[in-house]
């Protein structure tokens, strides 16, 4: 498979440049350690002291999703049964820096790519409970994603494009099968619902051996409870991927089609623009073969 490396910054940021951001807006913790943690699709992410992290966007294109964030979250987070990073201080352009940005708590644990949980079915169904929270109508000014939430329609063109990367022909055949059958659900005919949008391992903190919190709402939206769904195929085996559903309880068969077709599609992004990212590549490794242990059967 020929895959392209993840989105390049447009604007470098250093720990200098954060302290200076600090010390002009946010005196009282310029004083604090900075130390880089990660650079994501969309934002640099660095540890400031004991007690929190400073969210950076990386692009323009996700320069918005910072204050959707600023904007929501925080109204959000009292309602959800597992911590999330709802921003502490937001911050403005200086220095050079042309975004908003973020002061956010740190949430301890390891991301679950890296760390899964030690118990599966403990972990099934505290995110189908968490999701089941979430996922409630969300009002008409909740922000727009045209990725996340929309109708799988508008991601055709985008899995059918990438499906020619998978090398193995039976493989791409048994991906089209499912593609086609998600395609084929009908579409979702309720409320649009809050999504965190982004719900992979990547994104979700386990600490002591459980879920410890959710994290990384940038892609937060409303629409089609699909969307994130789709963690089922991310996270779990198929045992707990039922346990998953029971827990969440509202995914009727429809619904649940369309998560596979979601699963699918966001499996296929990982894989062909994670070069550079062997931690997204697995992800998308281990997505797609879920996808596909139970791929409808051709006639």
């Amino acid at each position: 498979m020929n895959v392209n490396s993840m989105p390049t910054a447009e604007v470098q940021v250093s720990p200098e440049l954060v302290r200076q951001l600090l010390t002009d807006q946010h005196f009282d913790l310029a004083g604090l350690g900075i130390e880089v943690l990660a650079n994501g699709w969309d934002n640099m992410v660095c540890r400031l002291g004991d007690d929190y992290l400073v969210r950076l966007p990386r692009r323009t294109v996700s320069a918005g999703l910072v204050v959707n964030e600023q904007r929501w979250l925080p109204d959000l987070a009292g309602h959800l049964p597992l911590p999330v990073p709802a921003p502490v201080r937001t911050g403005r352009p200086g220095r050079g820096y042309p975004w908003a940005w973020s002061v956010v708590p740190f949430l301890p644990g390891e991301i679950a790519a890296r760390t899964p949980p030690s118990d599966l079915g403990e972990a099934s169904r505290a995110l189908g409970v968490f999701l089941k929270a979430l996922h409630v109508p969300a009002p008409a000014d909740a922000p727009a994603n045209p990725l996340r939430g929309i109708p799988l329609a508008g991601r055709a063109a985008g899995v059918m494009a990438q499906l020619p990367y998978l090398d193995d022909p039976a493989e791409r055949a048994a991906a089209l099968r499912v593609w086609e059958s998600a395609a084929a659900a009908p579409e979702w005919d309720g409320p649009p619902v809050w999504l965190h949008g982004d719900l992979h391992p990547a994104n979700v903190l386990v600490d002591r051996g459980r879920i410890g919190a959710v994290i990384d709402f940038g892609d937060i939206t409303a629409g089609d409870p699909a969307t994130d769904l789709a963690a089922a195929w991310m996270f779990l085996p198929a045992p707990q991927r039922e346990e998953f559903r029971r827990a969440y309880g509202r995914a009727d068969d429809s619904t649940w089609t369309r998560a596979r077709g979601w699963a699918l599609a966001l499996a296929l992004v990982f894989l062909t623009h994670s070069a550079d990212n062997p931690l997204m590549a697995g992800i998308g490794h281990r997505t797609l073969n879920a996808v596909l242990d139970q791929s409808p059967k051709p006639p």
